[in-house]
This record gives structure tokens, sequence and C-alpha cells, in this order.
């Protein structure tokens, strides 16, 4: 679980979102946080103390004078020995009383009188022109100086009917900002530029030919790219995977789509990581209507060609990113691993049985380099992708 042992204070504030936020708070506790909940009376009007209370397990506080603390000094007790403050969703008054120090109730004095290393993040909810104020602008200005984290908004439909920006974040989105917090920030000022998922070879308008590949694996390196602090460009063929928050995402079907997007993005990155399950052959005679089975049951007549070698070619650069291949095997991942490396002419490659792991939330990995290769457990795909952009930073520094 990726919050094992974190404690998280949530505060709510006035707004429909709130719906959200005991989403929110269920997706917490069961990536393994204690969540303390603390709710303004604006907040009380959408959602029930009850209800968070039975998704947390925890009594709520709303009160800065409640008795149930033995020294009434809630603000001050429930701000000690906690990892982070989350606000969600966070007001545009409560941003203003953050942003100016104000502190008239429960939660907006206990973030006042947090410790200065406590890390804070609020994920703000409100009307379009609320947000687009001249003076909600300031405040978020004045936030992020402060050094409180500004998760979103985003835009979208509005209950009020309007849209714009101003809506708040998805809980998974919330959820994984979070996390990323605790992540080391081991790639800051980085650049990555990252493949991902199967490509797919037409036939004919409706036939083609892929692979197994889901995209996970990528789609984790990514995810844990942005946490480490990089800029990530992820580009990917077909899946249906949310794209990690943060990650700027091209989707591309087949491998020479692929080739010319990468090709033309690489100019000034720091690190290439080749995941996608990319096609060695593609169609040479492409039907432009769909092959019918004729009657004497022949069978079309495909004939293939080769597609370009996408990580070769970034690794002939002259100007190359540090590049990282990924080997999927199906028998002697040893032997296959490290030839592919030499052949690629890459510092490191990735390999795994491919078979094995297509698909799957798990995976292990064999690491080739000039000093041999080195075995990753098998455990969560993204546990894994940590661990490897950790390895990347390393060799890459």
């Amino acid at each position: 679980m990726e919050l094992a042992g974190k404690r998280i204070v949530l505060g709510l504030t006035g707004g429909i979102a709130c719906y959200k936020a005991a989403e929110l708070a269920r997706g917490l506790t069961k990536a393994g946080a204690s969540v303390q909940v603390v709710m303004t009376q604006a907040a009380m009007q959408f959602i029930t103390p009850m209800t968070m209370q039975a998704l947390t397990g925890h009594q709520v506080y709303s009160d800065q004078w409640d008795a149930r603390i033995d020294n009434n000094m809630p603000h001050i007790d429930l701000t000690r020995d906690v990892d982070a403050i989350l606000i969600a969703p966070c007001s545009a008054d409560f941003m203003a009383k953050l942003a100016h120090g104000q502190c008239d109730d429960l939660l907006s004095t206990l973030c006042l009188a947090r410790p200065a290393i406590l890390p804070m993040m609020v994920a703000p909810a409100m009307n379009v022109e609320m947000w687009q104020n001249a003076a909600t602008q300031r405040n978020v200005k004045q936030l992020k100086e402060d050094r409180i984290g500004v998760l979103g908004p985003e835009a979208g439909e509005q209950a009020c009917g309007e849209t714009g920006m101003g809506r708040m974040l998805e809980p998974g989105q919330i959820l994984e900002e979070l996390i990323a917090t605790f992540q080391p920030k081991i790639m800051i000022g980085k650049r990555v530029l990252i493949t991902a998922g199967p490509t797919f070879e037409p036939i004919d308008p409706v036939r083609g030919i892929t692979n197994l590949s889901s995209g996970k694996m990528g789609y984790a390196i990514a995810r844990a790219a942005r946490e480490a602090g990089a800029d990530v460009t992820l580009i990917s063929g077909p899946t249906a995977l949310a794209t990690p928050h943060g990650v700027q995402r091209i989707n591309v079907q087949t491998a020479e789509q692929m080739h010319d997007v990468v090709m033309s993005h690489v100019s000034g990155q720091d690190a290439f990581i080749a995941v996608a399950a990319v096609a060695d052959w593609r169609v040479a005679n492409v039907s432009e209507q769909k092959w019918k089975k004729g009657e004497d049951g022949a069978v079309p007549n495909l004939q293939f060609e080769q597609n370009q070698d996408i990580l070769a070619d970034v690794a002939a650069l002259p100007n190359k990113p540090f590049c990282v291949g990924f080997a999927a095997e199906s028998e002697n991942l040893l032997r296959n691993g490290e030839a592919k490396r030499k052949k690629k002419g890459v510092p490191l490659l990735v390999g795994n049985i491919g078979h094995r792991t297509f698909g799957k939330d798990q995976n292990e990995l064999m690491l080739f380099d000039d000093n041999g290769h080195t075995h990753l457990p098998l455990a969560d795909k993204q546990k894994l992708a940590r661990q490897l952009i950790s390895e990347i930073a390393r060799r890459m520094s």
C-alpha cells in the first residue's frame, strides 16, 4: 500500500465537490493512510460528518473548542505527528484565508498552526468566474509562493450549469499527487520521453496485427518519472489506461507513427525509455476494403515489410538522450537480453518474460548493463517502476 503508515489530515470546505471527498477518503484509507477529517461548517451543508467518520474510522472534528481533546487545542494537536494536510475541496473563500493568514475556524487555524515543514496541498473547487477572478489568481500565486501545493483545478461542466476551469480534480488524480509528495525528487529538471503500450498494424479497414501488451508497465514508469520531478511525455499505442496526472500523452496507432512522433520529440530530452511493444513488421499490401472470405477457403496473401527500429534510431543520434530499452522475451532472457542491449547500443536494457506479465498488475525485471545483470523480483508494477526510475537516475548522474 503506497501510503502505509502515513497520517493525513483531510480538510473539507464548502462546495458541491464534497461528494468527491468521500471517494477520496476511501482511496486514502485503501492506500494504507490513517485519515483524520476536519470540516468547516459550510462543508457540513454538503456532506455529513457521519459519512466521513464511517469511511475513515475516525471521529470528525469541526469545532475549534472541541472538548474531546484534553487540552482543548485541536488546532495544535491535529497537526502534530502527521505527514500531510490536504484540503479537498478547497473553496475560493478558504484559499483567501490561507493566502492572508486569516483563521476564524478550526480548519483555518490548524493550517496556520501547522509546523513549517509539514506538506500542505489544496484542491480548488469553484465556479469558473470565481476561479478566473483576479483576486483568486492573486491568492493562488501567494499560496504557491508559500510552498502550498495547488492541485488543479481542471476544466469541465460545473454543478451551476456553466463550463470552464474550476472543477476539482478527480479523487484518483488527487491521490496520485499526494503519493507523489512522498517520493524522492531525483529527476528534478529532467525531461523524459517514454513509449508505452502495443502498436496496431492494419491489414484492412477493420483488421490488424497487434500484441498482448496492456501498457501498464509503461504508464507506471511515466507516473514514477513524474513523481520523481521529471517533465514527462508519454507516446502511447492503443490502450484503455488513464493518463497519469501531470504527464503529456500523445496517442499513436502504428509503429511508423510512433517512430515519427518519437523522432520529432526526442530533441532536448534527457532520457528515452522505450517500453512500448512495437511490431517488428507491418503489412505492405494493406487492403483498402475488407478482405472477403472466399468460397474456396483461400486466405489473403499478406506481404510484410520491416518497421524502423525506434530505439536503435534514437541511440544512434549524435546528441542522444540516456536510452533505456525493454525486451519482452519468451525464453532465454539472460542470453537474449544482453544480446539485444549490445545490438541496440544502449547503456541499459530491461528484460522480462512478456507472456507472463502482459496485462498483469505485477512484473519482475532483469536489468542489463555493462556490469552484467540485476534482478528486480516480482512486485507490483508501480513499485517496480519507482525502482527502475531510481536505477535510471543513478546511472544518469
